[in-house]
């Protein structure tokens, strides 16, 4: 991997080495799911349950989303969403619902590395 792309992609909070353990060293294998992060329609449920008050859809989509997350090791945006879900589950919609400032930014730093593949 390219230490410019390397380094973009560490600068939008995603842990290469942690990852490319994950995916046993495979670059290319782990710049593919990278690409395909950028197909997830979790993000856009995600919004669309806040935007329409649903805190069911909304817990499910912010699960998915850090699961996804968790496994591509875009730290940053796995912690905000680890907030976010345990925020959904307490039922604190109003502190849920104020993070999504914060994971936009990050969801939007990480599609643009990832774009730059």
């Amino acid at each position: 991997m390219d230490e410019t792309v390397r380094q973009r992609l560490e600068a939008a909070g995603i842990n290469v080495e942690e990852a490319l353990e994950r995916f046993m060293g495979n670059e290319m294998l782990f710049q593919r799911f990278l690409k395909k992060f950028l197909e997830d329609e979790s993000y856009r449920k995600l919004e669309e349950s806040v935007q329409a008050g649903d805190p069911d859809g909304a817990l499910k989509a912010s699960h998915t989303l850090k699961g996804v997350c968790g496994n591509l090791s875009m730290n940053v945006l796995h912690g905000l969403l680890t907030e976010q879900v345990a925020a959904f589950r307490a039922g604190d919609w109003e502190r849920a619902v104020s993070m999504m400032g914060d994971i936009a930014q990050a969801f939007s730093q990480v599609c643009s590395a990832v774009q730059s593949l």
